[in-house]
């Protein structure tokens, strides 16, 4: 299929960030022209630098609950897509700072959806949010698009809060199947992949102390996720938004993206299998310290919507998520200093095959 994306201008926010840095990548594959709003580079170090991204995009400095400045840049770029992603997205700092966390999540979501209410064009709009937004009562079935949202802690109610900011704009102003304004909202699960390097995160945690040949701290060793590699939202996020793009069929709806039920597994078999391909490997078990804040046992999405609406549905096993990752990390530890881009670019034209030819859905 020829690329939807080819020389479309696509507004990203929070394109400095892990997911952020990927997707401008990809969409640099796809030939669209991306234009990134983040407040700041959220780690050191980052996949955005590590990747040279600042020389292949228009790179915006501005912060999203700056609603004037975020105005200006929606007027004079005229996005084709949107792909909001900017957030506050660490849940240990959301209780340092849950005003701050509030402050982004919800009223940053709000200044964007304000300033597309503001543009005179059709636009797509991808609005992410998490699997945190679902009220987590830790079953063992995988929660679906019309459960209960809610949130235990700073972070994940912000989650809920903005997810209700996004459909009060929907219902108000974008609902018309005319609307200028065709919006689609996107939760994903627990991501994984190289360039990560977010604090309190088990595989960056992982990653920076193997590579200084340190052992590593785990707090829930048992606790288990749905690991998915970062592509595999991305994935998703795309698909949706050229759905939009076609038709206003899916205006307005919300979808999980997120790996097979099969693939919720602990972090300690996360760790086994990292040390396949990451030798002579340490760590420690902390589960038993009480000071810690509270963490979810158990999480997992229902993707069943997204496969029956557009055919989506995920590719890589298990195994080959956790080959991805610790191959991108590898490589950036032995050639330190050197652009990752192309080794990232390599990688998604692996996952672009994968799903070719196991006849998944995926955006060429």
């Amino acid at each position: 299929m020829n690329s939807i994306f080819k020389d479309k201008v696509v507004l990203l926010t929070g394109h400095t960030g892990f997911k952020g840095s990927w997707l401008s990548i990809w969409l640099n594959i796809l030939g669209a022209k991306v234009v990134g709003v983040s407040i700041n580079i959220p780690s050191q170090p980052s996949n955005f630098e590590a990747s040279f991204l600042k020389s292949t995009i228009v790179d915006y400095r501005v912060d999203i609950r700056d609603i004037k400045a975020l105005k200006r840049i929606v007027a004079k770029v005229q996005p084709d897509f949107v792909f909001h992603l900017a957030a506050q997205a660490l849940v240990k700092l959301s209780y340092e700072s849950p005003i701050e966390t509030i402050n982004t999540n919800v009223i940053g979501t709000a200044n964007l959806l304000e300033a597309l209410r503001c543009l005179d064009k059709k636009v797509v709009a991808i609005m992410i949010t998490s699997d945190k937004a679902y009220d987590n009562v830790e079953w063992k079935w995988g929660y679906r698009e019309n459960d209960r949202l809610g949130g235990k802690d700073p972070y994940s109610a912000s989650k809920g809060m903005a997810e209700l900011t996004i459909k009060a704009y929907f219902e108000s102003f974008f609902h018309s199947q005319d609307s200028n304004v065709r919006l689609g909202i996107a939760r994903a699960g627990n991501v994984i992949g190289g360039g990560d390097w977010g604090l309190d995160r088990i595989v960056p945690d992982c990653m920076r102390a193997w590579s200084r040949s340190q052992s590593v701290d785990m707090r829930s060793p048992r606790a288990t996720r749905p690991w998915q590699h970062v592509l595999e939202p991305l994935s998703g996020y795309l698909n949706l938004a050229m759905e939009l793009s076609k038709s206003s069929k899916l205006h307005g709806e919300a979808y999980n993206f997120g790996p097979p039920g099969h693939h919720n597994f602990s972090v300690m078999t996360l760790i086994n299998e990292m040390n396949i391909h990451w030798d002579n490997i340490t760590w420690n078990d902390v589960s038993t310290n009480k000071e810690h804040l509270h963490e979810a046992g158990l999480l997992k999405l229902n993707c069943d919507k997204a496969r029956h609406d557009f055919s989506w549905s995920p590719t890589l096993e298990f195994s080959e998520t956790v080959q991805m990752t610790v191959e991108w990390y590898k490589s950036y530890y032995e050639n330190k200093g050197h652009s990752m881009s192309e080794f990232s670019i390599n990688q998604i034209t692996q996952y672009m095959t994968y799903a070719s030819d196991r006849n998944l859905k995926w955006i060429s």
